[in-house]
């Protein structure tokens, strides 16, 4: 597997955006929002580098599955969303491919009236933007590669890989595709 971007490019960078969250949200009743199941490394890691009070919680949104490598219809279960009314929500989501599932969670989450709501991904594919939507807050811009590691997954293998890598084919048969 190629490494694409390594452990410790990911950490600093992770550190950064802590940082950055802090300053702008001090003061302000903060929720970052995390999207299953590929944001939850990245989450864990983000609310450790930010040091503001703040809340978290979690949403299912989907439009991969299993062994696919290309987005379908997306799937958004909010049923573990907490109240969120009056409070500045920050989406966390591992990835932002086409912007698909980003747009359609700014709509589901617009419908429990944040104060504000904004988007940060660890990844961000600017060739394949397909919306008028952007990340608030990213990681790296990426080329159009299929990608594993960090949270990010093929066929729930991969996600535990601490960097960002580029799997070959051997490694997605190994992985059951």
């Amino acid at each position: 597997m190629k490494i694409l971007i390594s452990e410790v490019t990911i950490r600093d960078r992770v550190t950064e955006l802590g940082a950055q969250l802090s300053r702008e949200y001090a003061g302000r009743p903060l929720t970052i929002l995390g999207v299953l199941t590929g944001s939850v490394v990245l989450l864990a890691d983000l609310i450790r580098a930010t040091s503001v009070p703040l809340r978290v919680a979690l949403i299912s949104a989907s439009s991969y599955g299993g062994t696919r490598t290309s987005p379908g219809v997306l799937s958004v279960n909010s049923s573990l969303v907490p109240d969120l009314k009056g409070r500045d929500v920050v989406i966390l989501d591992d990835i932002f491919d086409t912007g698909h599932t980003m747009e359609g969670l700014y709509e589901a989450v617009k419908g429990f009236e944040p104060n504000s709501v904004r988007s940060a991904v660890l990844l961000w594919k600017t060739e394949r933007t397909a919306v008028d939507l952007v990340p608030d807050y990213f990681g790296f811009k990426i080329p159009d590669e299929f990608v594993v590691g960090y949270g990010l997954d093929f066929n729930d293998e991969f996600r535990h890989l601490p960097y960002i890598g580029v799997p070959d084919q051997d490694d997605l048969t190994a992985a059951g595709g």
